[in-house]
């Protein structure tokens, strides 16, 4: 394998163990950190892409391995995570109903993600195209480790102050099922419209400088929030577009 494949390959190393390190470092109760570096990764997985375009090192072996580090790194980390931040700040007890249920709920979330990547995988998607089908493991894990983090540094005492039990489990769910179904959600490339061109560039800046400085966790959410919702707005549109 010649050199400039390695560049793209060692980013997606570096996201799959930063990933791994998110889920000891939730496990021992640093639930901060441990949510940063899930989006830390996500800015590994930009690099990851961005080295591989610019480089022409597009590989199937880089493919796949790249699915195998989005799993641990936005599947499995921001579920452990949230699972911690019930148990440690949200107050859940052990094996309580409330318990199975954010257990559930989390479990679905890393199935539904693994499901979305193999069906990518397999499937005549091709990563040049213009729009994903099913929503993004990368941004439903972002989107998820986004409010873990809001919910962290806004509400400190989340049991007393945020109702837990009833949100995130619908949001967890609600996630999943965003990524296992056939909507088409825009993926971040040049455009032809300069404006939007423009407004990819700013966010792309905007969410780097929000990761390095750990800081703005709201602007992360609504990213996600509006690359959902616009996914679905597109999703319809086609679907009625084609019965037309």
């Amino acid at each position: 394998m010649k050199l400039r494949y390695h560049i793209p390959n060692t980013f997606t190393a570096l996201s799959l163990l930063l990933g791994f390190a998110s889920i000891i470092t939730a496990t021992i109760g640093q639930l901060e950190l441990a949510a940063w570096m899930i989006v830390w990764c996500g800015l590994l997985d930009v690099m990851d892409g961005l080295a591989a375009r610019l480089l022409k090192a597009t590989s199937l072996f880089g493919a796949e391995f790249d699915s195998m580090a989005d799993l641990i790194a936005f599947g499995a980390a921001p579920a452990v995570l949230v699972m911690f931040v019930g148990i440690n700040a949200g107050g859940l007890e052990l094996f309580s109903k409330e318990f199975w249920l954010l257990f559930f709920c989390t479990g679905f979330f890393v199935l539904t993600g693994a499901l979305r990547l193999t069906r990518f995988n397999v499937s005549n998607e091709s990563p040049g195209g213009g729009w994903f089908i099913g929503l993004p493991i990368t941004a439903a894990g972002a989107g998820l480790t986004a409010t873990a983090l809001i919910l962290l540094l806004r509400y400190p005492q989340i049991s007393d102050s945020y109702n837990l039990y009833f949100f995130l489990p619908f949001f967890i769910l609600f996630m999943g099922c965003s990524m296992v179904a056939t909507f088409r959600f825009p993926k971040m490339k040049k455009r032809k419209g300069k404006f939007i061109n423009m407004f990819q560039g700013a966010n792309f800046v905007a969410s780097f400088y929000c990761g390095i400085t750990k800081s703005y966790p709201e602007f992360l959410f609504f990213m996600g929030l509006f690359l959902l919702v616009s996914g679905i707005i597109a999703g319809v549109y086609t679907k009625t577009d084609r019965t037309k």
